[in-house]
């Protein structure tokens, strides 16, 4: 008779299911499912805050596509994972999440970490339960990935009771679960293919928009879109980071990251959910006719009527619509409607971020970043963190291949940056320039130690304005005169803190700069370092990004 715990069972079980990597951070309630994922083949890569394995999994899956498992201890350790969970939600990151929890025996006995992280997870979770018996671990397993993998992709929980991984069962009672079949992508219904082609055809300033949702349907045929936006001389607008790259270079065509819905007489718009990025639809003309597709049907409608509604995969759609197009007209000639299909450079970026003056305006900063990664870092990945910082960094970033760039989802979470650096690398063992505010990078720092352990090379760009800069950057409007009297209300962070010299505990490369021609120079440097390094940069605390400077505008009645 061969017995097994509840621990290998978990590690048979996520093997099955093709898991190759899990992020987590280690405890007693945990570690025989830690030896069972080790022992099926499993890399397990652990960090020093649970929320930073959440992190990690999602850049690891949008850069490859596969699922990475996280797993983390009883009570905080479960806890601790919430807004990951929610940020996984938002961009429909499947996510399979394993927690730990008190022993069946000792439930509301008060024991250790004896706490109800299962309510906690089903409000940030699409599916959650607790297993109860040990020989039902791997049905469980296999329950989890079928509805995080199921046409509205998304973060599941399961809660282990550590007795269950504990436990010593024949192996001839359990009944190891199939893995699912590979599901086919759900192309949209003939007729509204037909008429939304239609309106393509007859369309004289076309756009298309994708977002979040669409990225897990768009499987092989991502072509397609870049087919079909050549073929109509089509610009293609990504909200998020989730699509950048995934048709193609986009500094060899412009259409590629041209978001020209504000002018476009139809929009057919893929995975989009028009929330507040989206400015809830109005930036879409009235009299524009709208195609909506998206595999979770409550978002066609949301807060955008769709004058064709088409409930599939953004992938399969594609190819249908390129087909149904192919046979109402022949390729249109000559340049977009948006203006030729050049490519483009830097150098092509707005004035703000060639800007020579001191204080160094921060969209100086992040074009200088781009200038390396264009140079010498197409293949890096680059994950953007922060409030302004992100943004800055989001307009001058351009994706030369799929799943190259990582930031955070709708939620606008901010401390994402370090499990993104983890997991991006996991994904391809690729150097990664990790671009962040100082006040984000204040919140999971540490993690540059598991950076230094694991042997990651990393560049970290810190675009410091001494501040949690979005939102003093409103203060300043909301409330000038206090602020003028009083000045700001704990919005302030020590000026210019020294932040390079933490990599000097692994020998990694820091430097401060003040000077904007010195920031490419000093992120040339830190890269050939090899180790986890820093680049302080310093910036204004003045400069309104293109978010913020709307909000200032209708602040002081512009």
């Amino acid at each position: 008779m061969t017995t097994l715990d509840g621990g290998a069972l978990v590690g048979l079980a996520l093997a099955s299911e093709g898991v190759e990597r899990a992020f987590l951070l280690c405890g007693g309630h945990i570690m025989p499912a830690l030896y069972g994922m080790r022992n099926a083949g499993i890399e397990i890569i652990d960090v020093r805050h649970e929320c930073s394995a959440l992190y990690a999994a999602i850049a690891y899956t949008r850069a490859t596509g596969k699922i990475a498992a996280v797993m983390t201890t009883a009570g905080p350790g479960v806890g601790n994972t919430a807004t990951g969970m929610m940020e996984a939600a938002s961009m429909s990151i499947p996510v399979v999440h394993i927690g730990g929890a008190v022993s069946l025996a000792m439930r509301d006995a008060g024991d250790l970490q004896d706490m109800s992280t299962l309510t906690l997870m089903e409000s940030v979770s699409k599916w959650a339960r607790k297993v109860t018996l040990v020989e039902r671990i791997p049905e469980y397993v296999s329950m989890a990935f079928r509805h995080a993998t199921d046409a509205s992709p998304g973060p599941v929980y399961l809660e282990i009771p550590t007795d269950l991984l504990f436990k010593q069962v024949d192996e001839a009672e359990v009944r190891m679960a199939q893995p699912g079949t590979n599901r086919a992508l759900p192309a949209g219904e003939s007729s509204l293919v037909d008429a939304a082609a239609a309106l393509l055809v007859d369309a004289k300033r076309p756009a298309m928009l994708f977002d979040e949702g669409a990225r897990a349907t768009l499987g092989s045929y991502a072509g397609a879109v870049t087919e079909l936006s050549d073929y109509l001389k089509m610009p293609v607008g990504i909200a998020g980071s989730g699509c950048r790259g995934a048709f193609g270079d986009e500094s060899s065509n412009r259409l590629l990251k041209t978001n020209a819905i504000g002018g476009a007489d139809v929009v057919l718009t893929m995975g989009c959910r028009f929330d507040f990025r989206l400015g809830s639809g109005r930036f879409i003309p009235k009299d524009a006719k709208i195609i909506q597709v998206h595999t979770d049907t409550p978002q066609i409608g949301f807060n955008v009527r769709a004058d064709v509604a088409i409930a599939g995969g953004a992938g399969p759609v594609a190819r249908q619509l390129l087909d149904a197009v192919k046979t109402r007209r022949d390729p249109l000639e000559g340049d977009s409607w948006v203006g030729p299909v050049s490519p483009t450079t830097t150098a092509d970026l707005p004035a703000d971020f060639h800007d020579a003056k001191g204080p160094i305006h921060p969209a100086r900063c992040a074009g200088e970043v781009a200038k390396f990664l264009e140079a010498e870092g197409r293949n890096w990945s680059l994950v953007m963190d922060g409030g302004e910082a992100s943004v800055w960094m989001g307009v001058a970033a351009t994706a030369y291949q799929p799943g190259q760039l990582h930031a955070t989802g709708p939620n606008g979470t901010i401390g994402t940056g370090p499990g993104l650096v983890i997991g991006a690398w996991a994904a391809n063992r690729e150097p990664v320039l990790w671009y962040t505010g100082d006040g984000s990078f204040g919140f999971y720092a540490m993690e540059m130690d598991t950076m230094a352990r694991l042997g990651i090379p990393v560049v970290c760009v810190i675009s410091n304005d001494s501040s949690w800069g979005m939102i003093s950057l409103v203060e300043k409007y909301v409330r000038p005169d206090e602020i003028e009297q009083r000045g700001s209300c704990n919005t302030d962070l020590h000026p210019m803190r020294a932040y390079e010299r933490m990599v000097d505990m692994w020998d990694g490369y820091g430097e401060q700069v003040t000077d904007p021609e010195k920031i490419l120079p000093a992120i040339q440097r830190a890269a050939a370092n090899g180790r986890p390094s820093i680049v302080n940069v310093q910036v204004d605390n003045e400069s309104l990004s293109p978010f913020i400077a709307p909000y200032a505008q209708m602040m002081k009645g512009e």
